[in-house]
């Protein structure tokens, strides 16, 4: 088995510790500021955090993946790079399949409680997500830094 390198898991560290820190932010801010804002501004205010949040997400999210499959194909030994490979796999699919479909429905029906209290419960996912993913990395750094070079 090819131990991996600690650049790649360090890549990984870094980049988690980034969208761990903006789920959070996504969590605590962005999502419940959506339930102070009225009708009548609420589709402007949701179009306008929706274009500047992707351009944050979107292309993190993207290097996250990449490194993710990168790290499995070349340790596909190494149960730490498929539980934070799974972890990928999970956030893509809460993404995909639940945070944006919620968010389409906000874009054309405007300002629901019901639905922005399902977006902010259904993110806990995400946030327990890249949580997990961060801690487990940290983990499988520290276990690289303490071998031998």
């Amino acid at each position: 088995m090819r131990r991996p390198t600690r650049s790649l898991v360090l890549a990984q560290v870094v980049l988690s510790a980034f969208l761990c820190g903006l789920i959070w932010v996504v969590q605590g801010v962005l999502y419940p500021l959506f339930t102070h804002v009225g009708p009548a501004e609420f589709p402007a205010y949701h179009a306008a955090e929706m274009s500047r949040i992707t351009w944050i997400v979107a292309p993190a999210m993207l290097a996250e993946l990449g490194l993710a499959l990168t790290t499995l194909a070349l340790h596909r030994h190494e149960p730490l790079a498929w539980a934070t490979g799974a972890l990928v796999g999970l956030l893509w699919l809460s993404t995909a399949f639940v945070q944006v479909p919620l968010h389409q429905y906000l874009a054309q029906r405007g300002a629901d409680a019901a639905v922005i209290s399902h977006l902010i419960d259904s993110n806990w996912i995400r946030t327990a997500g890249w949580t997990v993913r961060l801690a487990l990395l940290l983990v499988w750094l520290r276990r690289l830094l303490r071998a031998p070079a």
